[in-house]
């Protein structure tokens, strides 16, 4: 069984874990429409780098 040399402090478990905390999404906004959307992924509405690259039937 694993056992520990010596006590962790509460400071030093609290410096371990700092970095645990979950994030937001790093969101942008499209150059052509101005919908904001994920980082290198496309728009809701087909654009991406300002080019509509999926064409929906509706189109």
């Amino acid at each position: 069984m694993a056992v520990q040399k010596s006590k962790v402090t509460r400071s030093r478990r609290g410096q371990r874990r700092s970095h645990d905390s979950l994030k937001g999404p790093a969101l942008s906004e499209d150059s052509t429409t101005g919908e904001t959307h994920v980082r290198h992924h496309v728009t809701a509405d087909g654009f991406y780098r300002g080019k509509k690259v999926v064409h929906t039937t509706g189109e």
